[in-house]
């Protein structure tokens, strides 16, 4: 038996040829490098003196440097997670845990996918190679023994969000290779990425519906249950709009308009996840939900005008109260 099933996922190799390489490297993926554009808008408000020429040349290497890292990391993610991928109702049919990839011709995609990135980065700046260093490294950490942080619950969810805060400053490495954004920013960007990440996790738990098959697929479900998810969800959310507004009051008051926006963004983001079959199991699919596309083009636009409009207007409506003017309780 084990020697047809080893001539049968020979075959099928045969048959299937590059394609399989193709998908386990999550090319579709690379919308998720829009969280770039953020550090790119941001450097650009704090930025004199912009070649423009230069500046669409590094961006375009630059994305093309997150997208062969990120898919790198993407190689190893399905390498490792072939043997738990085989007890989830869909994802068994990936092209590893389903016999058409080589092992060895995948490590060989994961390390040259790498050196690519890399390279590409250097290209750009120093800052931007060693940021999308650490970016590759972390999918280390969450991917491979003994560390593999993507089993541990809470832990899986914060070290695979931390590539947020690292696409940023790759954003803003991109246009100015110097200093750093503001570290409440950064803390905004991580703490928005472990909502996105738990309102997954909370989704593909929903999805499953089974709790040995879902811990099965998924250590951390051992722990795991709807509740635990869902708290958390909230506290991510919280911390993240919390130091959002840190960001906002000290850097940039303007951005507080686009504060309900945001908000409803995230409402509606977390209203999917009740959804059967939920879309956000898959984020590379999430352009097909409407009403989530169209609140998130309007955030977006709101944040991107309001970094650059200024309303002096607003200093003088929140402008803090003097010490003896704060009324007593």
């Amino acid at each position: 038996m084990a020697t047809v099933s080893r001539h049968l996922a020979s075959q099928t190799n045969k048959r299937a040829g590059i394609l399989p390489y193709l998908r386990i490297a999550r090319f579709d993926h690379w919308i998720k490098n829009v969280f770039v554009l953020p550090g790119v808008l941001v450097a650009l408000t704090v930025s004199d003196h912009v070649r423009w020429i230069t500046l669409l040349e590094n961006f375009v290497i630059g994305l093309l440097a997150v997208g062969f890292v990120a898919s790198s990391n993407y190689v190893i993610n399905e390498v490792m997670d072939a043997p738990f991928d085989r007890h989830h109702p869909t994802k068994h049919l990936r092209p590893i845990p389903s016999g058409q990839v080589a092992l060895p011709l995948a490590y060989a995609e994961w390390l040259v996918l790498m050196a690519l990135g890399l390279g590409l980065a250097y290209l750009v700046s120093r800052p931007l190679m060693l940021t999308l260093l650490v970016l590759w490294i972390m999918g280390l950490v969450y991917n491979i023994p003994p560390l593999r942080s993507k089993d541990l619950p809470y832990i899986d969810v914060l070290s695979e969000s931390v590539n947020n805060p690292l696409r940023m400053l790759a954003g803003w490495y991109i246009v100015r290779p110097i200093s750093a954004p503001p570290l409440s920013l950064l803390l905004s960007y991580w703490m928005i990425g472990c909502f996105f990440m738990a309102t997954k996790r909370f989704a593909e738990y929903r999805e499953i519906a089974n709790p040995e098959r879902s811990s099965a697929y998924r250590r951390s479900f051992r722990f795991y249950n709807e509740q635990h998810l869902l708290v958390s969800i909230m506290f991510y959310a919280s911390f993240a709009m919390l130091m959002l507004g840190a960001f906002i009051i000290r850097y940039r008051l303007e951005c507080v308009l686009a504060f309900p926006l945001v908000a409803l963004l995230m409402a509606v983001y977390l209203s999917l996840a009740f959804k059967p079959h939920s879309a956000v199991q898959h984020p590379e699919g999430l352009y097909r939900e409407p009403v989530l596309v169209s609140v998130a083009t309007a955030a977006s636009v709101a944040l991107t005008v309001l970094l650059f409009v200024d309303i002096p207007a607003l200093y003088r409506w929140f402008a803090p109260l003097k010490a003896g003017l704060i009324p007593r309780t």
